[in-house]
């Protein structure tokens, strides 16, 4: 299993985790990046640049299934946390898109309400960011 972790097979591993975590999937992206970092083969720089790839390309993906949502016209649509968020907040609200259980949903709520792809894309990428490279610090003990 450590295998997984050595070398460009860890970058790969962490991508994936990445983007299955952000997706409707299980993932655990937080915890291969922590075993990359315990073994310290890659620069702590590239693996939370790579974490944050995978997780913010996964973050997308929830947004683009939200725009094959029908439209957003309808009345009907108040009852989701994220959906409440992303009306009183905007698009800050997608910096909280690492948060379990609401994130995957507030990236397909924006999706649906026909949120700008390119500044959901930028606000999902700095959450994700500033989650895992704050993992990261932890994890070294800075």
């Amino acid at each position: 299993m450590l295998e997984l972790f050595q070398g460009s097979s860890a970058l790969w591993v962490l991508f994936s985790t990445g983007l299955l975590s952000a997706t409707l999937l299980p993932g655990g992206s937080e915890a291969s990046l922590v075993a990359a970092l315990k073994l310290g083969e890659q620069p702590a720089w590239l693996l939370v640049i790579v974490a944050t790839v995978g997780n913010t390309l996964g973050g997308m993906i929830n947004y683009w299934l939200g725009r094959w949502l029908p439209d957003k016209t309808s009345e009907e649509k108040n009852g989701h946390k994220a959906l409440q968020w992303l009306k009183k907040y905007g698009y800050w609200s997608l910096l909280f898109s690492w948060l379990p259980v609401i994130g995957d949903p507030l990236c397909l709520a924006a999706g649906w309400l026909r949120m700008r792809h390119d500044l959901s894309l930028v606000l999902i990428f700095v959450g994700k960011a500033v989650r895992y490279l704050l993992l990261a610090l932890v994890v070294q003990g800075l």
